[in-house]
Parts: C-alpha cells; structure tokens; sequence
C-alpha cells in the first residue's frame, strides 16, 4: 500500500472520530436531565422554567414552556426570572407562550430573582400572578435602539469603508458613518411602534389604565415593594412562596413535587465564541441594537 492510499485511510478515519465525537456531543446537549423528579414519573408536579441572562434566544424557554404546557402530570408552571431584558422578538416569542399556557387552563406564576426588568418583566405580564421579593430589581419599561460609531477609530487604522445600497435606510445605524437627521427620525419611529407595543401589553395584562402605565413607563426601575404598589406585580415574597403558591392554585395538597431541566454550564468556548462573534457583527455592519433593557 502506498503511502498516499494510507495517509487518505488515516485522514477518514480521523475525520470519522471527529464526526463521532461531535455527534455524542450533541446527542448529550440534547439530552433532556431533570432535577426533583423525572418528568416521566407519576404524581402531580410544579414545573420551573428559568429564564437567566439576557434574552437573545427563545428557543429553550419556548420548548420547556410548550412541553410542560401539554404534559399532563403538570399542574401548574413557575416561571423564575432573573433577567435584565434583552431582544425584543426573543422576549415576545416568550410572553405569547406563557400567555397561551396560561389561557390553556394550567396556572403560570412568575417568580422574580434579582432582576427581571424591561424584557424580563415584559416575559412576566404573561403569567397569571407576579411575585416579586421586595428589593428586586423590576420595571424599565421601554425600547432602546444602539450600535457603536467606529469611524473615528477606523480613521486611525486607516480603513475606509465604500458601500453602495439600494436605499437611502439601508444602513441605517452602521458604525462606519453618522446619523443623519432622517435616520434619527427612522429610528425614532421604529423605537416609538416596540414602546407601544410594550405598553399596550402592560396595560392589558396588568388591567392597569393606559396612561398610568405611560406615567410609569418612562425606562425607571422599582423594587418590587414599589411595583406592587404600581400595581406592576400581584404579590411580595421569595421562590418559595411562587412555588407554594403554584400549588395552591393547581389544588396540590402540601409541598409538591418540582420538576425542573438541568441547565447547561456554559464552558469557556461557549464565552469565547460569544465575544468573537460580537467582534465580527461589530465589523460587518450588523451592530443595531433593538432592545428591551
């Protein structure tokens, strides 16, 4: 055998160890591991969906919320927030699928960590009760639209950016130029259309008179002892009390049984392929922030 034949040979069977190993890698990502007990297991049970971090993605909360929507052993859902907002769609795709679940008949209580402002608290207006611990961080209710201006610096490193566009708003917010005077007012109205929406969804939800919700929507944050006087939140008190309180209204007697998807560690590749790819929409253009936070 040559040793072209045996390099071809090594480099399959290389490459068929590398597609084997990423292969278990996803089949254990997706894997679904369970604290408490196992969703497959008899009994009544309260389900916790957490929702930590930004909201960039609502892929995972969407899918816990729609399994445990439809599974019959679920009585009832907690929903924990610990979250500052973040993309607009992400945050609605959320809300709309607590709403569903909630108008489907199965009980859904939003229990608030640390934190769960603007897009958090958008997520929460579809639960059927709020509970807030005192001192959490709740409220910024309101729409922001940002990206980086690099011009400056690209000037130092010598770079120039030609671009040719199909339309005046094509590039609108590109950190290779200025805002002009219409891209201001563009964006403007993008922002103003999200801040309505925000609104009208608070104001239905929370059965609170538009134009208190506009008095309070001006991007403030409350403590959840203040949001409860707002109106903002239904009721005071920590994980527990959600969790007991979900039981109550699901007619569970005593402490139920939780069930609850392990999350996943994020490892240094995962924060190292965040940032590189930040890095790379910086670059390319695609740096418009369009947020609730």
């Amino acid at each position: 055998m040559s040793r072209q034949k045996e390099w071809l040979i090594g480099l399959g069977i290389a490459w068929g160890m590398i597609i084997l190993i990423i292969l278990l890698v996803s089949y254990v990502s997706q894997k679904k591991t369970y604290e408490g007990v196992n969703l497959a297991s008899g009994g009544d049970k309260v389900a916790v969906v957490e929702l930590f971090g930004l909201i960039a993605n609502s892929e995972s909360v969407v899918r816990q919320l729609r399994t445990y929507g439809e599974h019959g052993s679920v009585k009832a859902i907690v929903l924990r927030i610990d979250s500052p907002g973040g993309d607009v769609a992400a945050a609605q795709e959320i809300y709309e699928t607590v709403r569903r679940v909630r108008d489907g008949g199965k009980p859904v209580v939003a229990s608030m960590g640390n934190v769960a402002a603007s897009g958090g608290y958008y997520v929460a207006c579809g639960s059927d009760t709020i509970v807030a611990n005192p001192g959490t961080v709740t409220g910024s209710i309101g729409v922001i639209a940002e990206f980086p201006n690099m011009q400056e610096l690209l000037k130092k490193v010598g770079i120039k950016f030609e671009v040719v566009k199909s339309g005046p708003y094509k590039d609108t917010g590109s950190p290779h130029r200025d805002l002009t005077p219409a891209d201001r007012r563009y964006l403007q109205a993008f922002v103003n259309d999200a801040y309505e929406q925000f609104v009208d969804v608070v104001a239905r939800e929370r059965n609170l008179p538009r134009k208190k919700v506009i008095m309070l929507a001006d991007g403030r944050i409350f403590t959840g002892r203040q949001a409860l006087q707002h109106g903002l939140v239904d009721l005071l008190g920590d994980y527990e009390v959600a969790i007991k309180l979900a039981a109550q209204m699901s007619h569970i007697k005593g402490y139920p049984a939780i069930v609850k998807e392990r999350r996943r560690r994020i490892t240094l590749f995962d924060f190292v392929f965040q940032q590189a790819m930040g890095v790379i929409r910086s670059l390319s253009g695609m740096t418009l922030k369009y947020r609730l936070y």
